[in-house]
């Protein structure tokens, strides 16, 4: 996901309203000065790309030895910045922004994918995010080793209880089996019972929504007995913590998706310190 310049340049927009009415009325139109930007707790970096897109639009120098992925530690420098005071002071709060929101869901994303990689789970998004940055909170979920998932209601099918609400499971199925070519067809279910109809119905994933351990437990067990374990995926999703991740990953399921990951997770703490050049 390559950053779009129209959406950053829309977040400065709104921050900047009708204009930075400190920064006109007490800094020089001429004045220089140098901002650096460091991390106040170490964790994995995530929005230098979109950093370097602003800052590059509004003609404004900058360096860093660090890039998206990679480990900050407490106190590194992040990037540091060259040029026009007014500018630099007009995107302070949305560089911040998107470097904190950024890392913190990236470095909590990494944490929990190392939970769930020691059993050969992958750990998922949802699509419980911020409207209008559901994008970059996307993006940050795969730069810390997660998978972002749907991007919006196009990109794969998912069966709901509303849709089965609507219209049934078979006939929701079948509709989407016949009409939808070259996607999997997911299915949500609340019991065992419900994934068992699910399977039988030919769904492609089955998602296992607020299931607790022991009912995940009757599922699996039932997809090996008949040799499908192999051909139908299974996604957990609702009720699942950081606390209690572990458990549900030992049941060794392919995906384990969480709102947490774009609703919950805190951000990397950074701060930017200028000086006049």
């Amino acid at each position: 996901m390559k950053a779009d310049l129209k959406i950053l340049l829309s977040y400065v927009k709104e921050d900047l309203g009708r204009g930075d009415v400190t920064s006109e009325n007490i800094i020089p139109e001429d004045l220089k000065i140098r901002g650096t930007i460091f991390a106040k707790k170490p964790g994995v970096l995530a929005g230098l790309e979109e950093v370097a897109v602003l800052l590059d639009h509004f003609g404004i120098m900058y360096k860093s030895k660090l890039e998206d992925g990679g480990v900050v530690r407490e106190g590194e420098v992040v990037i540091e910045i060259n040029g026009d005071a007014r500018k630099i002071l007009g995107l302070e709060r949305v560089l911040l922004n998107l470097l904190m929101c950024m890392s913190g869901i990236a470095t909590e994303t990494t944490r929990l994918a190392k939970i769930c990689g020691k059993y050969g789970v992958t750990i998922a998004s949802t699509r419980k995010t911020t409207p209008g940055f559901r994008g970059l909170e996307k993006k940050a979920v795969a730069v810390g080793g997660g998978y972002p998932h749907r991007l919006d209601l196009r990109d794969a099918v998912l069966i709901k209880d509303n849709h089965i609400a609507a219209v049934g499971l078979n006939t929701a199925v079948k509709r989407a089996k016949s009409a939808v070519k070259g996607m999997e067809i997911e299915v949500e279910v609340s019991t065992a019972e419900e994934a068992f109809k699910a399977i039988d119905v030919g769904a492609d994933i089955i998602l296992l929504d607020n299931l607790a351990p022991d009912e995940v437990s009757n599922v699996l067990p039932y997809l090996e007995r008949r040799g499908l374990r192999d051909k139908i995926k299974i996604e957990l999703s609702g009720g699942i913590t950081p606390e209690n991740l572990g458990e549900y990953a030992r049941l060794r399921p392919d995906y384990i998706s969480m709102g947490y990951l774009t609703t919950s997770v805190p951000w990397l703490d950074m701060s930017m310190k200028f000086r006049s050049l």
